[in-house]
């Protein structure tokens, strides 16, 4: 029986931050992850997967150590962002404000998962196994015994949660889940443009779809997020590359000119989900396993990176202070926090979602309107900036 203090299970972006933000305060860790991640090549096409990496997750994975490994990658600062609403005048543009040189950048999941996967193998503190899979876990007063598939059997002071949407944790520790279906599908793909993107997010509402133009360090090459009606989702990533080609510039106002997909496209279901208690006796949650959210934002991974940053700021302060860092008492402060975070972030996506559904044209006005007073009134997008770049929502130790 291997014996550790922390074991993760997920050794996804997540799961590994915590596991380096533990590194050094005198506990042993070990991460659980079904295979080892591919490397990335960065002379191949860039990958479907990105994340909107904001300020405070920059903040977070500088502090890990990793920051300059993403950045010598493709990382692509952006430098403004654009929100408008098809066939109206509504209309809302962010440049960064001053002292600030770019407000976040967009970057390939796997490029940040290598980046955070050679850290942890660095580190003397961290085990990781891979390929590793849960077979087994039964709480117990003072430890957590975990079985593996292949019959190796492990003990923690704390499990930490880090394995998905569909955390088989969360399941065996009986957490209910809220959820609902958004009723939407997500379409991505790498798309050249034949204008530059010169560094702007995008994002253009436009009946029941949102579509999304990210900016790639290619200055003609983007990523969308399209989010559509199930069969509408499907019916586009089906259809032949050309007409696509078409309705995709046809959608985006042919804001940057023509559009040629530049990849395959992919689609895939959106569901927000809220576990009931994001920790438990010897067990806490954070990530996908506690939450996931609609991509309108960007924010589901900055969500997750937050989770971890309040996480090791906790165990590190429990283990100065000689407690038990498994006791459901001392873990109920990081569960506040981070489940206040990820409630007013799903509400305030439901709202945004619902507000710009459909084109029934009452509510088409009162958005409209609503984003031109947002676009002028004083104050209004410094707090909105300051909001999406998460600066509000550090940690202590972050800050």
């Amino acid at each position: 029986m291997q014996t550790y203090d922390v074991v993760i299970a997920g050794g996804g972006m997540v799961g590994l931050a915590v596991a380096c933000g533990l590194q050094g305060c005198g506990l042993r860790i070990a991460v659980l992850e079904k295979s080892v991640p591919d490397a990335f090549n960065p002379s191949e096409p860039h990958g479907l997967r990105v994340s909107a990496i904001n300020a405070a997750s920059e903040r977070l994975l500088q502090h890990l150590d990793v920051w300059s490994a993403i950045l010598a990658q493709r990382a692509s600062a952006y430098h403004g962002m654009e929100v408008w609403d098809r066939d109206s005048f509504g209309r809302i543009e962010f440049d960064e404000p001053q002292g600030v040189s770019h407000l976040g950048y967009i970057i390939e999941n796997q490029a940040i998962h290598q980046a955070l996967w050679q850290r942890a193998q660095q580190l003397s503190d961290i085990t990781l196994l891979a390929p590793a899979q849960l077979q087994q876990v039964a709480f117990g007063d003072n430890e957590a015994f975990i079985t593996l598939q292949d019959g190796s059997m492990m003990s923690a002071r704390l499990l930490i949660g880090a394995d998905g949407a569909h955390s088989w944790l969360r399941e065996k520790a009986d957490i209910p889940l809220t959820f609902w279906d958004y009723q939407h599908h997500a379409l991505v793909a790498n798309i050249r443009t034949e204008q530059p993107h010169q560094a702007v997010a995008r994002q253009v509402f436009h009946g029941e779809g949102i579509l999304a133009f990210l900016p790639l360090n290619d200055a003609h090459l983007c990523s969308i997020v399209w989010s559509l009606p199930p069969q509408e989702a499907t019916r586009l990533r089906e259809m032949p590359a050309a007409l696509f080609n078409q309705q995709l510039s046809v959608a985006f106002d042919m804001r940057l000119g023509l559009c040629e997909l530049e990849s395959e496209r992919q689609t895939f279901p959106l569901t927000a989900r809220y576990a009931r208690q994001f920790a438990a006796h010897r067990l806490a949650l954070v990530g996908d396993a506690a939450h996931t959210i609609h991509p309108l934002a960007g924010q589901g991974v900055n969500l997750g990176f937050m989770d971890a940053a309040e996480l090791i700021g906790e165990i590190r302060r429990l283990q100065q202070q000689g407690k038990d860092i498994g006791q459901h008492l001392y873990l109920r402060r990081y569960e506040r926090s981070r489940k206040h975070s990820a409630a007013v972030m799903l509400a305030n996506m439901q709202g945004f979602r619902d507000l710009f559904a459909g084109n029934h044209p009452a509510k088409k006005l009162l958005r409209d309107v609503g984003l031109r007073l947002a676009d002028r009134l004083p104050g209004v997008k410094p707090r909105l900036l300051k909001q999406a770049m998460g600066l509000q929502d550090l940690p202590e130790w972050l800050r």
